[in-house]
């Protein structure tokens, strides 16, 4: 096998990671390539499904419109408007932001690029921490299409493909869509609803058009939509049948196990996400005499509605559900400008980024379960069991006023609007010293300006307001001197800055944000590099507490690395050792609200730093037998950080695993019915969460006698998979997570301090299906 092809086969592919044309094996920067070959192979329908498989990268889409990203130990855990996001996740180079539209369906995807570190002189936006770049299929000359049906498990039902189609001798066009289908793993135990169901599909349509004089223009049209159940909330604690309550405050030694335990939810309407995305991109790329111009001009908008069950239980007493609302519209502009000489290699930019969002974040109880949260936070005196609604649904009728004041709906809403413009311009150079060494040197400069509202108008609560103001009503809590304003109160939302009229700010940041590495090439195969860059991104807002205020997140990152092929051996190697510091880093943190409502998630601010060690093998032992290992370790601490319960953690862990390993193998046999057979064994493992002193508190640790959170995960995947080149048909089975390994992911403490009922989210179980394809 000719020493280029193998080379290819192990992964040095062709990448855009540096705004140039390169082979990944020469680009001086730690990162990752999956192809769409990968991709299959695990049957990867999102980037959160490529879990394990790409270490130091970690995503959690228990939610899909508000997804949680983490690399390299640096988390993305607001879901806000308010904030920005350290890693930025690109399409074809397009933004697409950290909220509803960071998590689409995969449509036609080529490959996906996964840089880690500060990149900001090489994307239009800025990403301190890494970027996720998704590069789909373009156009092409040639007629042709696939079609692809997966069935499995649960009801899976998965439909793809593409047709590509010339028009003309410089027109072609490529029509894509994906639907992605399933009846659920979990179901409700007394509704018989289905949960972790999918239901989610898309289109992208474009076109391609190559001008006489040099010039190629790309108009991309896609369209998503997603419509399926909202996020389940397995409960933990022992219920009794209404109206019992649970033992309050919950003691973890009586909590149950959600891998086992049947779920019970009860939201009023349904628990429901859904998410509408249009994207529209025009591409353009000019050649010159000394280099090309390409420019990006993108609008992207979307909205969503995610409603879900905020106890765990199907118990009126109980009842708390919480909505996020969101809608959100951007204009991108990106000019960017290269060339290459016998000297050096440059690229410089421009680009304009403009989003206007809004989000809207109901909380839903009921004057009954808001009676259960009285009784545990602040009984009313004099009232036998504490309560106030069910004490005067009592107390009245004997008064002969027949009045009932349980069971009424209560929202409370925090609306907030951003808008958000980022303008900069950045340029990096490669200069080459000698025929063996270069010298990059970049530099970035940025302004954000942002402007941010919040409003929480005086609860809803329609029903409770009718009996109020019923006359005998009236009379009697005003002959008691009982003001009506007792009831009108917010417990949630109650700044009284933002009750009357929205309370608006605005702020502007500015950045210079430098990077230098150098390189060096041993061999034709074997290349050194050291680099040191810094990372910004701008500073911003708590959308839940109004005049919150946030200064801008920086790094500086640390790394030296290797890029090797040894031909002989046909093995591929990359590895690379870092050190960064990371300060004033926002994430989102649970805190008591301080008025004796549920608690708060609000944004906090730390001050991190970590050391790291990355490493990719690819290895050709045989002309059947590829094996292939990656693996992150990092070690992650807290600089400088105090929690919202006053505990200091600073020189703790923050929580990321020190080691996450992924590794597997390729087995072919040849000339089976015409074709080959490929078999594909994938494992992947995360180590255990490193706890803190405030790791409990936060719900990232905890060991009950019935499970374990925070413990190491594992998960093993198979395909095998028959293709035969000169054949349209191809045909797979696979399974996921083939050892049925099953883990609790997450507590949400949410209503534990005040109603008593924490509840969980646990990990798909084994899954088995089938696939065939057809190519013409």
């Amino acid at each position: 096998m000719p020493k280029v092809a193998d080379a290819k086969s192990l992964g040095n592919v062709t990448v855009t990671a540096q705004s140039r044309t390169q082979e990944v094996q020469d680009v001086p920067i730690a990162m990752q390539i999956v192809t769409s070959k990968q991709i299959n192979a695990i049957e990867a329908t999102d980037l959160s499904k490529m879990n394990g498989y790409i270490p130091g990268l970690y995503i959690n889409a228990e939610q899909p419109t508000q997804p949680e990203y983490s690399l390299r130990g640096i988390a993305v855990t607001d879901v806000g408007i308010g904030t920005d996001s350290p890693i930025g996740i690109y399409e074809d180079g397009v933004y697409t932001g950290k909220t509803g539209g960071a998590l689409l369906v995969f449509n036609d995807v080529q490959r996906v690029e996964v840089l880690k570190g500060p990149q900001g002189t090489l994307l239009g936006r800025n990403s301190a921490a890494g970027a996720i770049s998704v590069v789909t299929n373009e156009p092409t000359d040639t007629f042709g299409g696939q079609i692809r049906e997966r069935l499995g498990s649960d009801g899976l039902h998965y439909t793809d493909g593409f047709l590509n189609l010339p028009i003309s001798k410089d027109v072609a066009g490529r029509i894509t869509f994906v639907d992605n289908q399933s009846n659920g793993w979990l179901r409700d135990a007394a509704t018989g609803q289905h949960y972790e169901k999918n239901d989610d599909w898309g289109i992208r349509g474009q076109l391609r058009w190559n001008v006489p004089d040099g010039t190629e223009v790309r108009l991309v049209y896609e369209h998503e939509k997603l419509n399926q159940p909202a996020r389940p909330a397995i409960g933990i604690v022992p219920i009794p049948a209404s109206p019992g309550l649970p033992t309050f405050p919950p003691d973890p030694n009586t909590y149950l196990d959600p891998r086992k335990t049947p779920l019970y939810n009860d939201v009023v309407g349904g628990a429901l996400e859904k998410r509408s995305f249009d994207g529209t991109s025009l591409f353009v790329n000019h050649d010159f005499a000394f280099g090309s111009l390409s420019a990006i001009t993108a609008y992207r908008h979307f909205s969503t509605f995610n409603r879900e069950d905020g106890d765990g239980t199907n118990q009126p007493e109980l009842y708390v559900d919480d909505v996020n609302i969101e809608k959100n519209t951007s204009w991108e502009q990106e000019l960017k400008l290269s060339g290459q000489t016998s000297v050096a290699d440059w690229v410089a930019g421009i680009s304009y980024y403009h989003d206007n969002a809004s989000q809207a974040t109901p909380l839903d109880f009921t004057t009954t379960s808001i009676d259960t949260l009285i009784k545990h936070v602040s009984p009313v005196q004099g009232s036998p069991d504490g309560s106030l609604y069910g004490f005067l649904s009592q107390v009245l009728p004997a008064f002969g006023i027949p009045a009932n004041f349980l069971g009424d709906p209560w929202q409370e809403t925090m609306y907030n609007k951003g808008t958000s413009t980022a303008r900069a311009a950045y340029g990096d150079v490669i200069w080459h010293l000698t025929d063996t060494l270069n010298l990059t040197t970049g530099v970035r400069f940025t302004r954000d300006q942002k402007d941010f509202s919040w409003y929480n108008p005086t609860r809803t609560a329609t029903a409770l307001d009718a009996t109020l103001n019923e006359p005998a009503v009236a009379a009697f809590l005003n002959a008691v001197g009982v003001p009506l304003s007792t009831f009108q109160q917010n417990l949630e939302f109650n700044s009284p800055a933002a009750t009357q009229a929205p309370l608006r700010v605005s702020n502007s940041w500015t950045d210079t944000s430098p990077r230098v590495l150098l390189d060096y090439k041993i061999s034709p195969d074997i290349m050194v590099y050291g680099s040191v860059s810094k990372g910004y991104e701008a500073g911003g807002y708590n959308g839940q507490l109004p005049a919150s205020h946030y200064e801008p997140e920086t790094v500086w990152n640390y790394e030296t690395g290797i890029k090797a092929y040894f031909p002989a051996s046909r093995l591929l190697l990359d590895a690379s050792v870092y050190h960064y510091r990371y300060d004033n880093l926002q994430s989102l943190t649970l805190e008591a609200n301080g008025n004796g409502a549920l608690p708060l998630y609000v944004v906090t601010t730390s001050n991190q730093v970590a050391t790291g060690l990355d490493a990719e093998v690819h290895w050709q032992a045989t002309d059947a037998l590829q094996l292939n290992f990656t693996s992150a370790y990092i070690d992650s601490t807290y600089q400088h950080y105090i929690a919202p319960d006053g505990t200091n953690i600073s020189n703790q862990p923050t929580g990321e695993p020190l080691w996450t390993v992924a590794g597997g193998f390729d087995y072919t046999w040849h000339d089976i019915y015409g074709g080959n057979v490929v078999a594909t064994v994938q494992d992947a493992y995360r180590g255990k969460t490193r706890c803190n002193s405030d790791s409990v508190a936060q719900a990232q640790c905890l060991v009950t006698p019935a499970f374990k959170l925070g413990t190491a995960q594992n998960r093993t995947d198979v395909r095998v998979a028959w293709s035969a080149p000169k054949q349209p048909w191809a045909f797979a089975a696979f399974a996921t997570n083939i050892f049925d390994k099953r883990y609790v992911s997450q507590i949400n403490n949410l209503t534990a301090t005040t109603l008593g009922t924490p509840f969980a989210s646990i990990t798909p179980p084994r899954m088995f299906g089938v696939e065939a394809s057809y190519s013409f």
